[in-house]
């Protein structure tokens, strides 16, 4: 059975799954740019549309699972299975008004306010749950312009760092909601289509697990094995190794955050341990 998975066509996002695919094993395998379809490692089958289209292709099981961002499931509004979330592609979809609006937090909305966004069905959502009435402007991109143009008196829109937004006058006042880059599934799918995306997860989930994290061994004192400990928890504790013919050192393996890693290897040294080597990890599984 050949799963399909509906995948972003352009952008960032789609670039990262790709990315993502081929460090699981799904090398993505297209006849060429443009083409609609691709083979994922001989496992999968790709279809790659509009992101905000995957939402609809997955609910109508036109597509096993799919790849796209979690505001755009929620705008969707389509009941679909959350597989997992794949870490990359955050954003936030925030409230934002004027510098000059004198709006400083969501309560300071009035009813009766026009707000624009690429996110109608959200938009409403917010407002309504907080108990104000307000008229939303659906705009097909460009919203933080909307204020400026008399068009609306706040924006609903996605933003990273907030950046954009600073740089047109507008200041954020409420988060709406968190996103990132999502796996979800359609929700009919049969038990052979469940198993195989479980393992989908297992490789998708084992390459993240292995991001931002480093290998480490080293030949470490036995007298000073304690203090390594401290330096070296790894995931369950450092592993230690007799080496022959090692004499006072052992050799110790561990997995250690990326971040950490030159205060890590430093550490070791001040230990007087010796023959540190630090690698990446492709996959981790735990």
């Amino acid at each position: 059975m050949l799963l399909k998975i509906a995948l972003p066509n352009k952008g960032r996002l789609s670039e990262e799954v790709r990315e993502l695919l081929n460090d699981a094993g799904l090398e993505v395998r297209a006849r060429g740019e443009r083409a609609l379809t691709a083979s994922l490692g001989g496992e999968f089958e790709a279809i790659f549309v509009r992101a905000q289209d995957i939402p609809e292709f997955v609910a109508d099981g036109a597509a096993h699972a799919g790849v796209t961002g979690w505001d755009l499931v929620n705008e969707a509004g389509r009941e679909l299975e959350h597989l997992m979330d794949l870490e990359f592609g955050r954003c936030r979809l925030v409230v934002a008004a004027r510098e000059e609006s004198g709006i400083t937090h969501a309560n300071d909305v009035r009813d009766g306010m026009r707000v624009a966004s690429c996110f109608p069905r959200l938009t409403q959502d917010y407002f309504a749950r907080r108990g104000q009435r307000v008229t939303v402007v659906p705009v097909s991109g460009a919203a933080e312009i909307a204020p400026h143009l008399g068009i609306a008196d706040i924006v609903v829109d996605l933003t990273s760092t907030g950046s954009t937004l600073k740089m047109n006058g507008l200041r954020e006042v409420a988060t709406v909601l968190e996103s990132s880059a999502r796996l979800v599934a359609c929700q009919a799918n049969v038990p052979e289509a469940r198993r195989k995306l479980e393992e989908l997860k297992l490789a998708l989930g084992s390459v993240l697990a292995a991001r931002g994290k480093r290998y480490l061994m080293a030949n470490v004192p036995k007298d000073e094995l304690p203090r390594v400990r401290e330096v070296l928890p790894g995931l369950n504790g450092p592993t230690v190794v007799d080496v022959l013919d090692g004499g006072r050192f052992v050799a110790v393996h561990a997995v250690v955050p990326a971040k950490t890693i030159y205060r890590t290897v430093n550490a070791l040294k001040t230990l007087g341990c010796e023959g540190i080597l630090v690698t990446r990890i492709e996959r981790l599984v735990a």
